[in-house]
């Protein structure tokens, strides 16, 4: 019965550090597509492109990374996207926020 229960245990730990590591591996994707697809649109703005390009170009590299956009705005040459990314076994998707552009 000890045995069993020992089992049991470190069973519902296991499963809890999987869905706990699936929450933290979705962020880690969140946070690294939004901060490329915004340092991407900010770049695109200093080539000469417009708001609008910039944003489907940071959409782009979002998409790549396998997450989705959410929004994506332009104020002047600072680009601020927000993205989302599912997670295998939390219930929630991982958001993320990223601007890049010149300090002001």
């Amino acid at each position: 019965m000890l045995v069993l229960s020992l089992v049991g245990v470190v069973l519902a730990l296991t499963v809890g550090a999987l869905v706990l590591a699936s929450a933290v591996v979705a962020s880690q994707k969140a946070r690294t597509a939004a901060d490329l697809g915004s340092l991407t649109g900010a770049s695109a703005i200093q080539d000469g492109a417009a708001a609008a390009a910039a944003c489907a170009t940071a959409r782009q590299v979002i998409r790549a990374n396998a997450a989705a956009t959410q929004s994506c705005s332009s104020d002047g040459s600072v680009v601020e996207v927000r993205v989302t990314v599912r997670a295998s076994l939390w219930p929630e998707p991982a958001v993320a926020r990223a601007r890049a552009g010149p300090e002001r």
